[in-house]
């Protein structure tokens, strides 16, 4: 069943099972650790919300995906993505007074370097004054990945959930939404293409139908000129 379907039938319990089911065959250790991730994620994001879902939801489903479509079984990968906002959004609340510096150290100490390291390769810095954030973000993304493969891996998962997801969403908030997206596409393409992508060639494909999809969304969202400017 699609994640997106999971999510509309049975909600978070429905996802969090899909999670135990897909890392069931880990060694206990990286379940534990899983566990762990998924528990800070819960506690950060507990009031966050996602249109109308709890925001743990869309955490999950980029876990979930990453294990279930990409065929990764990498448990540091695994926690990034449960925690793949965590820094962005709750600095503040994995080290209190502090920013997202001491964050990433909270993160490191709990769970090693390299999930420190991929979390803060798909951290959105802080928004430069005098430069649309939206182009700050493209720029951000397409320097960050082009030097972590594996943190590709959880943003492409992170940006399916969101460019496909789309179709889920209503309001001025999707005219927004697909105007910052749409020009990542081809630059995530042009990532997962890349050598040292560690994917096999059958996720790639399957990636890179998920994100001619989105294409797909955001063109018929999109006015026809194909103006992409940020309102």
């Amino acid at each position: 069943m699609p994640l997106h379907a999971i999510t509309a039938v049975h909600g978070e319990t429905g996802l969090r099972e899909r999670l135990a089911i897909e890392t069931a065959t880990f060694p206990t250790a990286d379940r534990q650790r899983i566990t762990q991730a998924l528990g800070v994620a819960s506690r950060l994001h507990a009031t966050d919300k996602r249109q109308n879902e709890p925001y743990i939801d869309h955490l999950l489903r980029v876990a979930i995906r990453i294990i279930s479509y990409y065929r990764v079984s990498d448990a540091d990968v695994v926690c990034a993505a449960l925690l793949h906002d965590a820094v962005e959004d709750h600095a503040g609340d994995l080290s209190p007074g502090g920013g997202p510096t001491e964050a990433l150290a909270v993160i490191a100490s709990q769970f090693g370097r390299r999930v420190a390291e991929l979390v803060k390769a798909v951290t959105n810095p802080e928004p430069e004054p005098g430069r649309d954030r939206h182009e700050q973000y493209r720029r951000h993304v397409a320097a960050s990945l082009a030097a972590n493969p594996w943190a590709r891996v959880i943003k492409v998962s992170d940006f399916t959930d969101n460019g496909v997801g789309l179709i889920h969403t209503t309001g001025p908030r999707l005219d927004t939404l697909a105007r910052k997206y749409a020009p990542l596409v081809p630059v995530l393409k042009g990532l997962i293409a890349q050598p040292d992508t560690p994917l096999d060639e059958q996720a790639r494909t399957h990636i890179l139908e998920q994100l001619t999809r989105a294409e797909q969304r955001f063109a018929a969202i999109l006015p026809p000129d194909g103006d992409r400017r940020v309102s």
